[in-house]
């Protein structure tokens, strides 16, 4: 018996040798292009301005009060409490109806599915044209007799980019929400017929075993929204209208300026707000796996 357990004890070891030799390129990289320059963009954060010795947050006091940075954090804020729920509300709806037997279902899932496979850089282009002083809507709105709208400089660019935001987005969410859907079992509907429940009660049953894929799909919604810098910077450049400067756009702006205390700090704050939003979400998910069980 003993003897066993001994050859069990080699074999799990040699097993995990292995399994540390594969994961081995994998860990390096990230260690290499990832957790070390975090971790120095970390002490980069707390140096001193002036070169003195010693770590200081002087660099975040400049950061929070400074108008750009403020402006960066108000705009990602609110573009993340207007962009989500739009999201997963669409999301949900269209995947509740390609769940069922629709007219073009196949051809919809593709028609969704299609902004994640083709290249950002093409699909902004064509948003670039629509909504270009001499874009198709413009000529639209002069066809219909109405003033052109100059799109991204005017307090229209925030609502043109959370389309933008949308429609990239809502493919991938769809795919977890229709996923969610085919899990519930039938019998579940099949007894809520039986009871003469209304489309009310079947809805909420729907909502109810979806929540832990709504966690999922809130959890990389509010993620993606923070990398749409990529979308907004093809469409309106480096310096876009005010109502859509992002975080992104002033750590890139300091990038270039070379004040690289000011955007580790920026950056640590971001990974900070990212973290306590993804805590929230785990937090309130496990609360909600032990009332459902």
């Amino acid at each position: 018996m003993d003897g066993d357990a001994v050859r069990l004890s080699i074999l799990a070891r040699k097993e995990i040798l292995v399994a540390l030799c594969f994961l081995a390129p994998s860990l390096i990289g990230f260690a290499l292009f990832y957790l070390i320059p975090f971790g120095q963009s970390i002490i980069f954060s707390f140096e001193n301005p002036s070169g003195e010795a010693g770590l200081s947050l002087a660099n975040y006091e400049s950061l929070l009060a400074s108008s750009s940075f403020q402006k960066a954090m108000g705009n990602t804020f609110w573009f993340t409490i207007i962009g989500v729920p739009i999201l997963i509300v669409l999301s949900l709806a269209l995947a509740v109806m390609l769940n069922k037997r629709v007219f073009f279902r196949n051809w919809l899932r593709t028609s969704y599915v299609l902004p994640l496979v083709v290249p950002v850089a093409s699909i902004v282009l064509v948003w670039q044209i629509l909504f270009d002083w001499n874009g198709f809507f413009n000529h639209v709105l002069e066809w219909l007799g109405i003033d052109r709208i100059d799109w991204m400089k005017s307090e229209w660019a925030q609502g043109v980019i959370i389309v933008i935001y949308v429609w990239k987005n809502i493919g991938y969410n769809v795919i977890l929400f229709l996923a969610g859907l085919q899990n519930i079992p039938d019998q579940y509907y099949e007894i809520a017929n039986l009871e003469g429940a209304s489309w009310a009660r079947k809805l909420q049953i729907t909502l109810i075993y979806l929540i832990p894929t709504g966690f999922l799909v809130m959890l990389m919604s509010i993620l993606n929204s923070f990398k749409v810098f990529r979308e907004i910077y093809l469409v309106a450049g480096d310096y876009p209208h005010d109502s859509i400067y992002m975080l992104q756009h002033y750590m890139n702006n300091m990038f270039l300026s070379l004040d690289i205390q000011k955007l580790s700090a920026a950056a640590c704050l971001m990974v900070l707000c990212i973290l306590v939003i993804v805590l929230m979400l785990f937090s309130v998910e496990r609360k909600f796996r032990s009332f459902m069980e």
